[in-house]
């Protein structure tokens, strides 16, 4: 049977993203474990099976994971009021009205929470608590968690919600996030490759991928820092992350040696409600897992700044695999794999058209730079970033839209899309199309 690597290998030059790692397994038993390319441009340490890479959003189901062992312990409950057992900090009132909102609804993206995903921090930078990031008050770069529509209605993904979360068990046990995490699933799992340590221990950073930008230009700092720890901060290997969909996998069969009941496992694969597509079909929101053919497959994507990952398994089969790299148009390099997998090894019901978009002309990107106006009236300057645009709203950190067709741009973290309509800037947000002026 063939394997993944020629076609990850060409697609690595392809996107301009430097190294890659991937595993690919059946019945939870891998079949296939690969590595190509870097640790960073111009520099010759290969990648190999042991290379760590921020894991980005996916260490959102692996602290999921987490929370639900404590349910099973009875110190949570899925459907209880959050400010009910938070001690550190409370969900606030919006105008008077105090919302309910259930770890439930907190890891299925449905709590109606605000903040979408978080810029991360330099390495010089007074890193935030929990709490302050909650607060939305400095040192921290965002703003403050509240709920703006109503609970339980619409899927909104949402780091802010994780960040409940992570307080919210936190408050319960006592015990700090990275530690817990450490002892509810890493160690029984036996991902020793893996830990939510933000920043990552001097001792390891020879191990670390180093994160590109879309062109493969290195990070300035080599990583950003996210102390968002259960929304973003895991550092991890795909074998790792193996582990951890097969110790789903295992819960779910109510086999011995699962992490959480078989109960608690079913309700984590069981649709809570509809989501935006993801790799794979997956097309709904279990707890902390999107899962696709209602729950016959699971998984995740992860996008922080400089790394793309994806983890997809199928719950029956066993059957799946891991992709991470160190480049921020490595979510090419992932979708092209996954595609290329499940062809090798006769994934069931996969989609597997992956359509390259056409990329904006050069001519397109210059002209686009330049100062602007909303409608609504905030300022804002576009410059060129790669094959994609930075955009800086006055007094607001750079937000960056990577290339989605020859004549849009998406910001995935934010939910939010600029595109070029006969000749305009029109920015896309939250079901609203505000038309941008140029100054």
């Amino acid at each position: 049977m063939g394997t993944l690597r020629a076609g990850i290998e060409a697609d690595l030059e392809k996107f301009n993203v430097p190294g890659a790692s991937w595993v690919v397994f059946d019945d939870s038993c891998v079949v296939e474990t690969g590595t190509a390319g870097v640790l960073a441009v111009g520099e010759s340490q290969a990648v190999v099976p042991g290379t760590l890479f921020q894991a980005c959003s996916i260490s959102k189901p692996v602290a999921v994971l987490g929370m639900l062992r404590l349910v099973d312990r009875g110190l949570l409950d899925l459907d209880e009021d959050v400010n009910h057992k938070l001690t550190s900090w409370q969900l606030p009132s919006t105008n008077r009205w105090q919302p309910t909102v259930t770890p439930r609804l907190l890891a299925s993206h449905s709590a109606g929470t605000t903040v979408s995903g978080f810029p991360g921090y330099s390495h010089d930078d007074v890193l935030p608590t929990a709490v302050e990031i909650l607060n939305g008050v400095a040192p921290a770069n965002n703003i403050g968690v509240r709920v703006d529509i109503m609970p339980g209605t619409q899927f909104r993904y949402s780091g802010g919600g994780t960040t409940v979360v992570q307080q919210l068990m936190e408050d319960v046990t006592g015990t700090p996030f990275r530690e817990l995490m450490r002892e509810l699933v890493l160690e029984p799992l036996g991902m020793s490759d893996s830990d939510y340590a933000q920043p990552l221990p001097t001792e390891l950073h020879d191990r670390a991928a180093i994160g590109h930008d879309d062109l493969g230009v290195p990070l300035d700092e080599k990583w950003d820092i996210y102390p968002q720890l259960a929304a973003a901060g895991l550092w991890t290997t795909p074998t790792d992350l193996a582990k951890f969909a097969g110790g789903v996998r295992r819960a779910y069969g109510g086999d011995d040696g699962g992490l959480v009941s078989a109960r608690l496992a079913t309700e984590m694969l069981t649709p809570q409600i509809e989501s935006t597509s993801r790799t794979g079909g997956l097309s709904h929101l279990g707890l902390g897992v999107f899962v696709g053919d209602g729950g016959r497959r699971f998984g995740h994507s992860g996008s922080n700044v400089g790394y793309c990952c994806h983890l997809l398994t199928y719950r029956d089969s066993g059957q799946g695999a891991v992709v991470m790299t160190n480049g921020d148009a490595g979510g090419w390099v992932v979708r092209r794999a996954f595609a290329a997998a499940a062809a090798t090894y006769g994934w069931d019901d996969y989609p597997m058209e992956v359509e390259l978009p056409e990329a904006p002309s050069e001519e397109l990107l210059t002209t686009l730079a330049g100062r602007y106006r909303l409608e609504s009236g905030p300022r804002f300057t576009v410059r060129r970033w790669g094959s994609g645009l930075e955009v800086v709203f006055d007094g607001q950190l750079p937000m960056r839209f990577g290339a989605a067709s020859a004549t849009s741009f998406t910001a995935e973290s934010l939910l939010t899309d600029l595109e070029v309509q006969d000749k305009e800037l029109v920015l896309h947000q939250d079901g609203a199309e505000l038309r941008c002026a140029r100054e």
